[in-house]
């Protein structure tokens, strides 16, 4: 009686741990009259915090890529007519690099409208359905489909009933309650994170700029001026921080300007925009020569002239102004820096500008209040010289190599071809390299001091620069490049997308298992169910089977982040056999195929519905990536997992399983 209980109670717990069924979207469908046999449908879903759903008109592909919304109206009657298209709200719009494309969403809650004509006089009801895929920022789930039936009578509003799929399902609800909380939490950690890094990114720009020839001669002149000009010590204090409290105003300032005229959201919008990456591009190969020595940006002459007048009426007022006096003077050092992290910070949108603009302008504000608390210190600053310049043309290098970052976000979203992962990186092998040679003072630009010999501050940066150049250029033949990940092209842009050589497979086309093909990384893979399983058993490996989709963006990731680490790579090539389950592959099964669901009780008619069937019957779970680890006898070898980006995690999970399957 015993082991009974402990088997009943094992077994509970076990339907507890799997059961991951997320119910993140709920549909409402009205109708509303707008004129006479004119009627306007509206469909209304509303999403759990954290999760989206994409927008209806994504991209022309059925393949790797957002799943678009898409509505259909049953019409074979011809008993209405549709008025246009179904329209949908702005929405959010950025550029997804695991999809390499412009991308639209939606949050929270969305309306999408369709106007028809009403024909047939005696037409009572008009029946549509909406084929839908859902995300968060860790898993997508299998496209669903939610049917419809509207009332022209109006005062309906129907509503999508959630079913039941879980045996224990309140403490499934229970669950994805929490696990919905918790996946909030996550977002808003990482978007704090986010926020932590531009200000970092900033603070140590604001320093960098702060080493060049138009800040660093100031701090002296302007610590003396208050030093001398106030009858007290104390006076003179408070004078150079009121100082760096308006330097810091004055950019604040610039990034809350940049956020109200544009909107936060709409930032974000624009710095994916292939005119406008086209544009910052233009900007900063512009700032980048300028640094180097091309040519200088200045702001009118004027403008410092009247800024001065206003300095010179002393007060509070007289200090603000000469706070507005270094920001123009010094724009042909500090305007290219602030244009960059101000592009940066656009990418993130929100409060990243403002947050960006706090950080620079405290790293320039800070010295001149320090050195004025403490004058002494101002004998232990470096004399001006020709290292000011130095710093300045290392700025413009690093400029020119950030510019295309820009052109290529450009190339990737109109698939050009122009900027692929080759060319990127013979670009930044090329920027990397001269700046190198620049530094140990084999190349001399126009505004440089005579030099006798390399300091060893100067030698050390420019073998630090030597080396990444040289860590750059196995990337040339399909190296990861992980120091720089997110910035060239993925690997699947490129012209050789193998790496140079061809695939690194010991197996050809031909030598493959029956059923199999190779994935990414050249691991070998299936996409039948049966066969992998029949293969598995014949190479006497455990299988892993991999609930994943084309429209998955988390799937993508493992894929390219952590399936890459070559522990993990060759654990996959070699210990296990790979299923990969797309639930979101949209081709029909043959009609003898087709049925309904016993768990959901839906039709399914695809491929993907059948995988995504398969997944909530067997694991009750529908979520993706999810990995489980299976015998010959399809039994788990130990719990399943979803994304897991800690590769050490993920590799461990791996070798568990492994070690579960040879002691059987």
């Amino acid at each position: 009686m015993r082991n009974i209980l402990l088997l009943l109670t094992t077994l509970l717990f076990s339907t507890t741990l799997f059961s991951q069924i997320f119910e993140p979207i709920t549909w409402k469908s009205s109708v509303k009259e707008e004129s006479e046999n004119v009627y306007i449908l509206s469909f209304a879903a509303t999403l759990e915090k954290g999760w989206h759903i994409y927008s209806q008109k994504e991209v022309d592909t059925d393949d790797i890529a957002p799943t678009a919304t898409e509505f259909t109206f049953y019409n074979e009657d011809k008993t209405y007519e549709l008025i246009g298209d179904t329209n949908e709200p702005e929405g959010i719009q950025k550029f997804d690099k695991v999809f390499e494309m412009d991308i639209k969403y939606f949050e929270d809650s969305v309306v999408f409208t369709q106007k028809i004509k009403r024909i047939d006089q005696s037409l009572k009801t008009i029946k549509a359905e909406v084929f839908f895929g859902v995300c968060d920022d860790e898993k997508c789930l299998a496209p669903d489909i939610v049917e419809f039936n509207l009332n022209l009578s109006g005062g309906n509003s129907n509503e999508t009933e959630k079913p039941d799929v879980s045996e224990s399902s309140s403490d499934t609800k229970n669950k994805t309650t929490v696990s919905s909380e918790n996946e909030s939490n996550d977002k808003e950690k990482d978007s704090q994170k986010g926020l932590w890094s531009t200000f970092i990114l900033a603070f140590l720009s604001g320093f960098a700029a702060l080493l060049t020839p138009c800040v660093f001669p100031m701090i002296p002149m302007t610590v003396s001026f208050f030093t001398k000009q106030s009858k007290t010590r104390a006076t003179g204090i408070k004078n150079a921080i009121f100082y760096g409290i308006f330097i810091i105003v004055i950019y604040v300032g610039l990034g809350s300007v940049v956020t109200a005229i544009f909107g936060a959201d709409a930032l974000n919008a624009l710095s994916t925009n292939v005119w406008f990456n086209l544009l910052f591009f233009a900007l900063l190969i512009v700032f980048g020569l300028s640094f180097l020595g091309a040519f200088e940006i200045m702001l009118p002459n004027s403008w410092a002239n009247k800024v001065d007048r206003q300095a010179d009426k002393g007060g509070m007022i007289g200090i603000f102004f000469m706070a507005l006096a270094l920001a123009i003077v010094s724009f042909s050092c500090t305007g290219p820096i602030v244009g960059t992290l101000l592009v940066q910070a656009a990418s993130q949108g929100g409060m990243a500008p403002i947050i960006g603009m706090l950080g620079f302008s405290l790293a320039i504000a800070l010295p001149f209040a320090l050195f004025a608390m403490f004058p002494g210190w101002l004998n232990s600053l470096p004399k001006s010289g020709g290292w000011l310049n130095t710093v300045k043309v290392v700025l413009g290098f690093l400029e020119l190599a950030f510019a295309f970052k820009f052109l290529s976000n450009a190339d990737l979203v109109l698939q050009l071809g122009l900027l692929q992962r080759e060319v990127f990186l013979a670009i930044w092998i090329a920027v990397f390299g001269t700046l190198a040679l620049y530094l140990l003072g084999k190349i001399k630009l126009p505004h440089d001091s005579p030099m006798e010999n390399i300091s060893v501050g100067r030698l050390s940066m420019a073998l630090l620069t030597l080396a990444f150049t040289i860590y750059l250029i196995p990337g040339l033949w399909g190296a990861p490049l992980k120091l720089i990940s997110g910035f060239p092209p993925p690997q699947t842009y490129s012209e050789s997308p193998r790496g140079f050589g061809g695939s690194s497979s010991s197996l050809s086309s031909s030598e493959l298992p029956e059923g199999a093909k190779y994935g990414e990384h050249d691991i070998i893979s299936f996409t039948d169910y049966e066969k992998g399983l029949d293969y598995a058993k014949k190479m006497n490996k455990p299988v892993l089977i991999d609930f994943t989709g084309y429209a998955c963006v988390n799937c993508r990731k493992m894929e390219e982040y952590v399936w890459s680490v070559p522990s993990v790579l060759k654990t996959l090539k070699n210990d296990v056999v790979l299923i990969s389950l797309y639930v979101d592959y949209k081709k029909e099964l043959p009609e003898s195929e087709q049925y309904v669901s016993k768990t959901t009780g839906k039709k399914i008619k695809t491929v993907g519905n059948k995988w995504s069937d398969f997944q909530i019957t067997r694991y009750k779970a529908n979520a993706q990536p999810y990995y489980v680890l299976v015998d010959h006898n399809e039994e788990n070898l130990n719990k399943p997992v979803g994304y897991t980006p800690n590769e050490n995690e993920y590799l461990g999970w791996l070798k568990k399983g492994i070690d579960n399957f040879s002691v059987k």
